[in-house]
C-alpha cells in the first residue's frame, strides 16, 4: 500500500530516531537489546522510504551514519582517512542493482564485466594499525569513522589461538609490532577486524559466572580489545584479520588492484581476510561477473558451519583501484564495496507484554517484551513494534506466540503471529502519554502518535538531555542515562546548561558517589566545554538534524556565530532560506525544522546560556592544495566525460562545496549540454561559468 508524503515524512523521522537509539546500544555500549534482523529491517525500511521520497532523504539520516564516538577512557586518535561503513544487500536482486549502479556511475555498458574480490564478512570490531619505518606506533578502533580510541598496547597482545585444537594453545603474541620485508613504506596503515573464534569464546565464557557471560563473540571481542589494562589475560583469546589499508606514504608504489595489495600485506607477515575454509589464507577469490559472485555466496553459506568464527555474509569489492578512485564514497559508505548478508534466522517465542516508550521528539513507540530466546547466539527479549498500524496489521496481542527473525547480529523483528493466546484481545493503543498524561495526537497523514506535552513531559526532557551528553554529541563520560535520571529527580538538571553548573559538593555526599567519581565527572564536563561545531549542532537534538547534517551545516557556515545569524534570518523565500537550500543535501523539511527551532524563544534562551559556558570551535575545512578547495560549485546540464555524480564526488574530494542551486555565493558553475535555468541565473549574477573541459583542466 502506497503512503502519502506526509505519512512518509513522519515514518522517516520515527525510523531515524529508533535506529539512532539502537546504534548507541550497539556501538557505544557493546550491549544491543535487539538483533540484526530487526535492525536491518528498520534500516531497509528507511532506505526504501528515502528512495521513494528523495526530497525527504536527509544527510542526517542513520543511513548515512558510521559507528559511534570513542570513549574518553582512551586517548583519541584522528583517522587521516576516515574508516567508513558498508552498504548492505540481502537479496541477489539487490546485488545485481548495485552492479548496475556502479556501471551507470562509471558510464560503462551493462554487459561489461567488472572484476570483484569476495571476502568473508567477519563479525568483530574494526581497527587500524599505523606503522612508521616498519614499527607499530599506533592502533585505534574505528570509533565514529573519524575519531577512534587508542588501543596500541592491546593490539600487541593478540595471539590468534589455533582454532583447529580442542584445547587452545597460546603462543607469543603474533600481531606484528614490527614488519620486515621489501619496499616497506615510511608510513603504512593497515585496517582489519578483531574477533573471537568459536572455541575461544566458549572457553572464555566458561570462566565467567552466570549473569556475567558475554552475549556473543562480537560483543566479547569489542569489550576485550577496549579494556584499559593491556596486560589482561583475556587479550590472548583475540584473533585478527586484515581486510584493507588506510594512509600509505608516497614512497610506496601502489599496485593496480586490491588483491595484489593484499598479497603484499600478507608478505609483510599479516593475516589477511580469508575466503572459503579450504582456501586457508590464499587471497585469490576473484569473480568477473555477478553470476560467479552469487554462486560463491551460496557456497560459503552452505559451508558456514565449518568456519571457526562468526560471519554474517560476504563483502564484495571492486578489484581495480583506478575504478575505485573514480567511484569514491557516498555518505557513510564507499560506492565500490557491498556487504551481502546471509538470509535471516527465525525462532518462536511469546509476547509477554507491550509497553510504550516516549522519545525525545514525543513519538510513542510500542515495544514488545518477549520471553527471552536465543537467536543465533544472542538472547533477545525486546522487539520494537514500530507504530499502532504495525500492531494492527500483524494483529499482535499480549500472550501471542510469535515468529522472531534475526539477520546478522543486532536487531530483532516480529515477522508474524503463529498462534493467538486463548485469552488474548486486540491491543488498544493509548491516546494519552503514559509519562505525563498529555494527549497523544496522530496528525492527519502521519503514522506516528506524538505526546503534546513538549518540555512538560519528563520523558521528552530527559531523552533530550541524554541525547545532549551522548557519545556523538558532548560525549561526557560518567554522565549516562542513570545519572541524568537521578540528577533530574533531584532537581539538579532541567536544561543542558545546568550540566555545566552542577553542584559537585551535593553530589559527593550521595550514595554511590565518592571523591574520585565526582572528580572524574567534573573533569569530563570541563573537557566537554570545548566542542566542535558539528557535534554542537547534533547535540541540540533538532528534528531532522543528525550528525551528517551537522557536518554539512558546519562546512557551509564555518562558525557558530555565522550559523546562528543565518538561522535567525530564516524565512520562506529569504536570502538566508535560499542560501540554506543551496547546500547539496538540504531540503525544505530540514529548513523548516531549523527555522522552527531557532524561532522558539525557549530554545534561544538555552543557546544564550550555553554560549556562556562553551567554546565552540569553527569547522575544519578540507585540507587540500587544490584550486577549488573552499569554493562553491554547481553542476548543471549533461556532462560527457563523467557522470554528474562522479563530478560531484571528485569536487568534494578536492575540498569544494557542491551546491544544488546558484546564488551570489557560488564560485563556479560547470555547464554541460542542455543547461537550463541554473546557467541563466549564473549569467545574471555574473558567476564564472566553465565548460566540462575547463573544469577538468582546473582540477587536474
Amino acid at each position: 500500500m502506497s503512503v502519502s508524503k506526509e505519512e512518509a515524512k513522519a515514518e522517516i523521522e520515527r525510523l531515524s530516531d529508533e535506529l539512532r537509539h539502537h546504534n548507541k546500544l550497539y556501538y557505544q555500549k557493546d550491549a544491543p537489546e535487539i538483533t540484526d534482523a530487526e535492525y536491518d529491517a528498520l534500516f531497509r525500511e528507511l532506505q526504501a522510504l528515502e528512495a521513494e521520497f528523495p526530497d525527504l532523504a536527509k544527510s542526517s539520516s542513520p543511513t548515512q551514519k558510521v559507528g559511534a564516538a570513542p570513549s574518553t577512557k582512551f586517548a583519541k586518535v584522528h583517522h587521516k582517512i576516515p574508516m567508513l561503513s558498508l552498504n548492505n544487500a540481502f537479496t541477489e536482486e539487490e546485488v545485481e542493482e548495485w552492479d548496475k549502479r556502479i556501471k551507470n556511475f562509471l558510464n560503462l555498458p551493462e554487459n561489461e564485466d567488472i572484476t570483484y574480490i569476495c571476502e568473508q564478512k567477519i563479525d568483530g570490531l574494526s581497527f587500524s594499525a599505523r606503522y612508521e619505518n616498519g614499527k607499530l606506533v599506533q592502533g585505534a578502533t574505528r570509533g565514529d569513522g573519524e575519531v577512534g580510541e587508542n588501543i596500541t598496547e592491546n593490539l600487541k597482545k593478540i595471539r590468534n589461538p589455533d582454532p583447529t585444537k580442542i584445547i587452545f594453545t597460546y603462543d607469543e603474541p603474533n600481531f606484528p609490532s614490527e614488519i620486515k620485508g621489501k619496499n616497506i613504506p615510511a608510513i603504512f596503515e593497515i585496517r582489519g577486524e578483531v574477533y573471537l573464534q568459536h572455541g575461544a569464546f566458549e572457553i572464555l565464557n566458561s570462566t565467567k559466572a552466570e549473569g556475567k557471560k558475554f552475549v556473543n563473540p562480537r560483543n566479547a571481542a569489542a569489550g576485550i580489545i577496549r579494556q584499559l589494562d593491556p596486560n589482561a589475560s583475556s587479550l590472548r583469546y583475540l584473533a585478527y584479520f586484515i581486510y584493507g589499508w588506510g594512509e600509505i606514504s608516497s614512497d610506496f608504489s601502489m599496485p593496480t588492484t586490491h588483491h595484489e595489495m593484499m598479497e603484499i600485506i600478507a608478505s609483510y607477515g599479516f593475516l589477511i581476510t580469508p575466503h572459503h575454509p579450504k582456501d586457508k589464507n590464499v587471497y585469490k577469490v576473484l569473480t568477473t561477473n555477478i553470476a560467479q559472485m552469487l554462486e560463491y555466496h551460496k557456497k560459503i553459506q552452505q559451508d558456514r558451519s565449518s568456519i571457526p568464527h562468526d560471519i554474517d555474509g560476504l563483502v564484495y569489492k571492486v578489484d581495480d583501484r583506478a575504478l575505485r578512485e573514480r567511484l569514491g564514497f557516498a555518505g557513510r559508505a564507499p560506492r565500490w564495496a557491498l556487504a551481502h548478508k546471509f538470509p535471516a534466522e527465525q525462532v518462536v517465542t511469546t509476547v509477554e507484554n507491550i509497553e510504550i516508550q516516549v522519545g525525545r521528539t514525543g513519538t510513542l513507540t510500542p515495544v514488545a517484551r518477549l520471553t527471552p530466546v536465543n537467536v543465533g547466539g544472542v538472547m533477545v527479549s525486546n522487539a520494537t513494534l514500530h507504530n499502532e498500524d504495525e500492531i494492527e496489521r500483524k494483529d499482535i496481542r499480549i500472550g501471542d506466540t510469535v515468529v522472531v527473525q534475526r539477520a546478522g547480529d543486532v536487531i530483532p523483528q516480529i515477522v508474524s503471529v503463529r498462534t493467538h493466546a486463548a485469552d488474548s484481545h486486540k491491543y488498544i493503543f493509548p491516546l494519552n502519554c503514559p509519562v505525563c498524561g498529555s494527549h497523544a495526537v496522530r496528525e492527519e497523514g502521519e503514522v506516528a502518535r506524538r505526546c503534546t506535552g513538549g518540555l512538560i513531559c519528563e520523558a521528552q526532557a530527559i531523552e533530550r538531555l541524554r541525547h545532549f551528553v551522548s557519545r556523538n554529541a558532548f560525549d561526557i563520560e560518567g554522565l549516562g542515562e542513570k545519572q541524568i535520571q537521578s540528577f533530574w529527580e533531584a532537581g539538579l538538571i532541567r536544561a543542558p546548561h545546568d550540566i555545566f553548573r552542577l553542584d559537585y559538593e551535593t553530589i559527593k555526599i550521595w550514595e554511590g558517589w565518592g571523591e574520585k567519581s565526582v572528580t572524574n565527572l567534573q573533569a569530563a564536563i570541563t573537557y566537554a566545554r570545548n566542542i566542535t561545531l558539528p557535534r554542537f549542532i547534533y547535540a541540540l537534538g533538532i528534528r531532522h538534524i543528525g550528525e551528517i547534517t551537522g557536518k554539512l551545516l558546519s562546512r557551509h557556515y564555518v562558525s557558530y556565530a555565522e550559523l546562528k545569524k543565518a538561522m535567525l534570518q530564516l524565512e520562506h523565500g529569504s536570502e538566508a532560506w535560499n542560501d540554506l537550500l543551496s547546500i547539496d543535501g538540504a531540503g525544505e523539511v530540514m529548513a523548516d525544522a531549523l527555522r522552527e527551532f531557532f524561532h522558539e524563544e525557549h530554545n534561544l534562551q538555552i543557546l544564550t546560556e550555553l554560549e556562556k559556558e562553551l567554546t565552540i570551535a569553527d569547522a575544519e575545512l578540507a585540507q587540500t592544495d587544490s584550486k577549488v578547495a573552499g569554493k562553491t560549485v554547481v553542476f548543471t546540464g549533461t556532462l560527457e566525460k563523467m557522470t554528474r555524480n562522479e563530478a560531484k564526488s571528485r569536487a568534494e574530494s578536492l575540498g569544494a562545496k557542491v551546491a544544488g542551486s546558484v546564488s551570489s555565493k557560488t564560485d563556479y558553475v560547470v555547464a554541460g549540454s542542455d543547461s537550463g535555468s541554473k546557467l541563466k541565473k549564473a549569467t545574471e549574477l555574473g558567476v564564472k561559468i566553465l565548460n566540462e573541459d575547463q573544469w577538468l583542466e582546473l582540477i587536474s
